[in-house]
């Protein structure tokens, strides 16, 4: 075998560690992210990003200042002192897990409201079914709270390391279409807002809206422009159990089961192996209490790794991404598949598999993120994202399809699938994650029953390197955007997935006239906010290398890499599609 032989079998065996998160762990605790505002002189001179220390536009946001509120009074003076001098603001949460810039206040002299110490249940109130939080609170102590209670949160994200109010800013949700659905803001039936005021009244104020109030449908999906939210109110339902079971199937019917599944199922989702030709079908369903079993959610994405592992395996994956070829990274993928945890992570008892249903408590199964559960050390173990230890660095495209054409959508993928199979698996970290949305009263909820599309997949810290076959995953978004009217997740996406999305939500200009009556002078908007809803300008950034980034859909071969050997050129099945190839794929 020749050296260079050596060293690619080498990435490719270190590669497919990276592709079993949590397969390695580490006991002996985690330290948890860092707070994603820094300053340099006390809460003065800071910058904000996120959990992964990076925006996806690689913006840098500079604030003034930061203020920490553990009450709602002094958050009223936070909002008030900011107002009364007409500076910009935005809130940052404890992990700050957006994709877009939400948490830039729009220039170097803004302030910065972290509602980390927002973190409390205000009441609960057992005989109704309600729960009364801060906005501050991760998502993991209210469903253990409310499950204290004996009453359940009934849908959430699998992700149990947002605050209630992240959430609800970015319309974050679980799956399914039963009921009232997967969208956690669908179960909110209160909340107060702290917003700005005239001179008159203290340049801040609170506004409590209840249930049938008419601008609690603006609130509940606010993308943050409206104010601070200060507590949410819930509606729960008694403490249920879950029957979980795993079922894995040949992707020939795919087209045809995606539209009837989440149906079948109340906690239906689906992942897309399209490397392999198969789909994992997740049967998910209420049980009677009284059903044996103490189950748990522990998704092996969401576990502590031994940084040293993730270091590694990222160091294999960048040296595969620049000099690999396809059958490597596609063995790497392979060796990695014959290791994924049984059952995704899921256990029995909280320690062990030992075969399905998994059945348990909701608040057990419905979220995970134990990386974020251990005290603060010398990160010998971590969340793979850290951004402290240049483990896992990706791009989380996040968009919805509406049920009526995602049959059509899925055939279209599959199309691709079979003309670049190889992609794929060189590609895909966790294959297509599809869950349910149900349509939505909030103003800028889905406007009808929705799967909503997950892909993660490589993204370089070096601006503007091509990835091997990004062009896969950018014929897809535009293909869902484009030719079946989708929308992307407002916490995740690069820039050019919202250039005109706010044409697509019927009721936007409802909530356009309630942003300008809560904050008439834009304090909470920012240049981004302002070109996502509409007011001005658009998201697009056209500069060289801009679609390498997502910054802009290319029409130019100096938006890709030419003397890379990446050109603008249309998508395979999507013609109209405006992707980065590279010579070889042409």
């Amino acid at each position: 075998m020749s050296q260079g032989e050596q060293a690619q079998s080498r990435a490719t065996g270190s590669l497919a560690a990276v592709l079993l998160v949590g397969i390695l762990l580490q006991f002996a605790g985690c330290s948890p992210p860092p707070d994603p505002v820094t300053c340099t002189d006390g809460t003065s001179n800071c910058t904000v990003t996120n959990t992964y220390g990076s925006f996806t536009d690689r913006t840098i946001c500079h604030a003034a200042n930061v203020v920490y509120p553990s009450t709602e009074q002094e958050l009223v003076a936070a909002v008030a002192a900011a107002a009364s001098a007409k500076r910009k603001m935005k809130v940052a949460t404890k992990h700050s897990h957006s994709g877009p810039k939400l948490a830039c206040p729009g220039g170097s002299q803004g302030t910065i409201i972290s509602t980390a110490r927002l973190n409390r249940t205000v009441r609960i109130d057992a005989e109704r079914q309600l729960i009364t939080v801060e906005s501050g609170m991760v998502l993991r102590d209210l469903i253990q709270a409310a499950a204290a209670a004996g009453l359940s949160l009934p849908h959430s994200p699998y992700w149990y390391g947002l605050t209630i109010g992240g959430l609800l800013a970015t319309g974050a949700h679980g799956s399914g279409l039963w009921g009232k659905g997967g969208a956690v803001h669908e179960y909110v039936v209160g909340l107060r807002i702290v917003t700005p005021a005239p001179a008159c009244h203290g340049f801040a104020m609170v506004r409590e809206l209840g249930a049938d109030h008419p601008d609690l449908d603006a609130a509940k999906v606010s993308l943050g422009v409206l104010g601070v939210v200060s507590q949410v109110t819930l509606a729960l339902q008694p403490l249920f159990k879950r029957s979980v079971t795993f079922v894995r199937r040949n992707d020939s019917d795919f087209t045809a089961r995606v539209a009837e599944w989440g149906r079948l199922h109340e906690f239906a989702d689906m992942i897309w192996l399209p490397q392999h030709g198969s789909v994992i079908y997740r049967q998910d369903d209420r049980v009677d209490v009284a059903t044996p079993g103490n189950g748990l959610s522990d998704l092996a994405l969401f576990r502590s790794n031994p940084t040293a592992l993730l270091v590694r395996a990222r160091a294999a994956e960048e040296r595969l991404q620049e000099n690999g070829t396809d059958i490597a990274r596609c063995a790497a993928e392979q060796e990695g598949a014959t290791r994924q945890l049984p059952a995704l992570g899921f256990t029995n008892d909280g320690v062990s598999f030992t075969g399905y249903p998994i059945v348990g408590y909701q608040h057990r199964m419905q979220a995970s993120g134990s990386c974020i559960d251990g005290p603060e050390d010398d990160l010998l173990s971590s969340c793979a994202w850290d951004p402290r230890i240049r483990g896992t660095f990706l791009y989380n495209s996040g968009f919805s399809v509406p049920l009526s054409k995602v049959s059509a959508f899925v055939a279209d993928m599959q199309r691709l699938r079979d003309l670049k199979p190889a992609a794929f698996c060189a590609l895909l970290r966790a294959g297509v994650v599809l869950r349910y949305v149900k349509a939505s009263s909030a103003y800028l909820g889905k406007p009808e029953d929705s799967v909503d599309v997950d892909i993660i997949f490589y993204r370089s810290h070096n601006e503007g390197m091509p990835r091997a076959h990004a062009d896969v995953v950018d014929e897809i978004e535009q293909m869902a955007l484009g030719k079946y009217g989708g929308l992307p997740h407002w916490g995740k996406n690069r820039s050019f997935a919202f250039d005109g999305v706010i044409t697509r939500y019927p009721k936007a200009h409802k909530f356009l006239k309630v942003k300008n009556m809560y904050d008439p002078d834009g304090l909470f908007s920012s240049e981004w906010t302002d070109q996502v809803l509409g007011v001005n300008g658009t998201p697009n950034i056209i500069k060289k290398r801009c679609a390498i980034e997502g910054l802009c859909v290319c029409s130019d071969d100096l938006h890709c890499a030419p003397e890379q050997g990446y050109f603008c050129r249309p998508g395979k099945v999507y013609t109209k599609a405006r992707v980065c190839s590279s010579t070889e794929d042409y």
